[in-house]
C-alpha cells in the first residue's frame, strides 16, 4: 500500500487543523486529499462518493461527533477510520474503539508519527498512539458495558494465540512473521482465522480484545 497512493478524507470542524493535515499528507509522501468535511454529518456522502482508503477523524463536532459519524462509516462497511484528537480524552478514545475505528493518533503527535499511522490503517493494520494506549485501554476496560461478547481465547490454537499477542503488540505482519518464523502469507491466514473465531472486525478490535482478556498488558 505504501507504494501507491492512499486516498484521505479529512473530517475536522477547523480550517485551521484541516490546512496542517493537508501540508503533512502530502502527495510527495504517497498520499491524496480526496476531499474535507468540517462536521460528522458530512462524511457517509463523501466516503460514497470519493471512496477514500482512510478517513482522519476529528472525535468532537458541533452537529455530529467523530464517535457517530465513526459508527455510521463502519455500518456502511466503510474504510478504515484514523481517529484525531488530544491528549487528555481517554474516554473519547475508548468510545472511538467501540464504535470500530481502527486506531488513533493525538493531534500534537509528530508529522512522520501521523504518516506512520495513516499508512497503517490503510495498509488493514491498526494504530494506537503508545503515548496514551495504556490508559485508553484501562478506560476502555472499566466501563460499564465493556465485557467483551466474543469466543473466549480457548477456541485458539497455540500458534493464533502467539499471532494474536504479536497483534497486540502492535507488530505488522512482516515482524510477526520475522519474530514466530513463519511466512506473511501463514501470518494472514492466522489472523483471518483468529477474526473468524472471535468475531473481531478489524486488529484494533483484536487489540482490545487480547488487553480486556489479559492476554496482554498495556506497556
Amino acid at each position: 500500500m505504501d507504494a501507491a497512493e492512499v486516498r484521505v478524507l479529512l473530517v475536522d470542524d477547523q480550517d485551521l487543523v484541516r490546512s496542517g493535515l493537508r501540508r503533512i499528507l502530502r502527495r510527495k509522501d504517497g498520499f491524496v486529499i480526496v476531499d474535507e468535511c468540517a462536521d460528522g454529518d458530512e462524511v457517509p456522502a463523501a466516503v460514497e462518493a470519493h471512496k477514500p482508503d482512510v478517513v482522519v477523524m476529528d472525535l468532537r463536532m458541533r452537529r455530529v461527533s467523530g464517535i457517530e459519524a465513526t459508527r455510521r462509516v463502519v455500518a456502511a462497511d466503510g474504510p478504515p477510520v484514523l481517529a484525531l484528537t488530544t491528549f487528555n480524552e481517554d474516554e473519547l478514545l475508548s468510545e472511538a474503539l467501540r464504535a470500530g475505528a481502527a486506531g488513533f493518533v493525538l493531534k500534537d503527535s509528530s508529522a512522520e508519527e501521523l504518516i506512520r499511522a495513516v499508512h497503517a490503517v490503510a495498509r488493514g493494520d491498526s494504530y494506537l498512539d503508545p503515548a496514551v494506549t495504556g490508559r485508553v485501554l484501562d478506560t476502555y476496560r472499566s466501563a460499564p458495558n465493556a465485557t467483551s461478547s466474543a469466543p473466549e481465547v480457548d477456541e485458539l490454537t497455540a500458534r493464533e494465540l502467539d499471532v494474536l499477542r504479536c497483534v497486540a503488540r502492535g507488530l505488522s505482519n512482516s515482524e510477526i512473521a520475522a519474530e514466530l518464523f513463519i511466512t506473511e502469507v501463514t501470518v494472514k491466514s492466522h489472523i483471518g482465522r483468529i477474526f473468524v473465531k472471535l468475531g473481531l472486525r478489524d486488529r484494533a478490535a483484536a487489540i482490545v480484545y487480547a488487553y480486556e482478556r489479559g492476554i496482554v498488558a498495556p506497556g
